[in-house]
């Protein structure tokens, strides 16, 4: 194409974190434009928050609805080319289905809805649609991911045995939600967040990471959740047992009331000729280990990368990068597809989480609740 996509977004109006991160990493490839937004389910704060961001006024909207059915209605050369869904869980399923229902392409946070049952639904309005779906599982997006899913793709770790995640928080461990902290009030209330809390948040990145990286699917867990901030109801700590289809045995710990830890999502993946580790903090470093050779460590655009991971690497080896750069290459990635779709061409393999890694994440979630339901025991996905 010879021309940036135009995006619409709903939810993040001025003062969100997410809607926020969202704008920067669309933007960061210069294939993005944002074009619309409905950013508020108060009709004056949408439309403010339309006018912050400099968009024309006619293009801030009251409601999504009122916007996806407006977009619909515009001329090609201008009405928006997608959906980015940025609200909390419960808000997901509605705007999605009538997005897709509409026309439009659709990049969504995660998790995808807030029941299974919506999960599956809008698989199959997906399908329907013919329109692409993507998933903001972001972690996926760095380069040294992508390098970590290569080498275990190419058999450079032989058969593997065992997996260890873990993603652990600490901003939770005293009851912020009651102090309308608003990050933390959705995400303690089941009817926004629905019946995963930590497991729902941080859990399902820890799920997909594993299955993304290693390229097989969790089978069983058996899940024993916590629920330890005052008069919390939702589970903000875990530790998970995992089955895998190729039955390698896995180890999770997830937490929120870590107290002292920040963002520590961690992996580490062991075969049968090798091991690597993967530290979210650290996310330059890929450490792998070997029966016979020396400890190497692999860093972006550095040596001896897959083009998996080149092709992500955007600055010269030595430079960090991060979080919203792992961000963008979602939507770079997204908008690649949506590109090349748009031109009635085909991409075999499109690198991004899609809508069967957001039916993943709620298996994930409904697995793990009724397994602690049941004593921890085994429960497939």
């Amino acid at each position: 194409m010879s021309r940036k996509l135009r995006m619409g977004m709903i939810g993040g109006g001025i003062g969100s974190f997410i809607g926020d991160v969202h704008r920067k990493a669309a933007a960061i490839d210069g294939m993005i434009d944002l074009v619309c937004g409905a950013f508020s389910s108060n009709a004056d704060r949408s439309i403010q928050s339309g006018k912050d961001l400099f968009l024309a006024e006619n293009r801030c909207y009251a409601s999504f609805k009122e916007m996806i059915l407006t977009e619909k209605q515009l001329p090609e050369d201008v009405k928006m080319d997608f959906v980015a869904i940025v609200t909390p869980n419960h808000m997901h399923f509605e705007p999605a289905k009538m997005a897709l229902e509409n026309g439009f392409h659709v990049v969504c946070d995660k998790p995808m809805t807030l029941t299974i049952e919506q999960a599956l639904e809008l698989e199959e309005v997906q399908k329907k649609s013919g329109k692409l779906f993507a998933l903001t599982h972001n972690y996926t997006g760095h380069p040294m991911v992508k390098q970590a899913r290569a080498m275990v793709a190419n058999g450079d770790l032989g058969e593997i045995r065992k997996i260890q995640v873990q993603y652990l928080q600490g901003w939770l461990s005293t009851p912020v939600e009651k102090t309308g902290q608003k990050q933390a009030s959705w995400r303690t209330d089941p009817k926004k967040s629905g019946i995963g809390g930590a497991l729902g948040d941080i859990g399902t990145h820890a799920e997909n990471l594993v299955e993304y990286i290693t390229s097989l699917k969790i089978n069983e867990i058996a899940a024993d959740l916590g629920v330890f901030g005052d008069d919390r109801v939702l589970d903000d700590d875990g530790n998970l047992l995992l089955r895998m289809e190729n039955g390698a045995k896995g180890i999770m710990s997830i937490s929120q009331i870590a107290l002292g830890e920040e963002n520590n999502l961690a992996i580490k993946v062991y075969g049968k000729k090798g091991s690597l580790e993967w530290h979210q903090e650290n996310p330059n470093e890929l450490i792998t280990h070997w029966l016979e050779e020396p400890v190497k460590i692999f860093t972006p655009n550095g040596n001896d990368l897959y083009p998996e991971a080149l092709n992500v690497s955007r600055i010269p080896a030595g430079h960090p990068e991060g979080y919203l750069e792992a961000f963008a290459t979602i939507y770079k990635n997204f908008a690649t597809h949506v590109m090349v779709v748009n031109n009635n061409e085909i991409i075999e393999k499109p690198d991004y989480p899609t809508i069967k890694d957001g039916v993943r994440g709620m298996k994930f979630i409904y697995a793990a609740v009724s397994s602690d339901e049941n004593n921890a025991a085994w429960t497939t996905l």
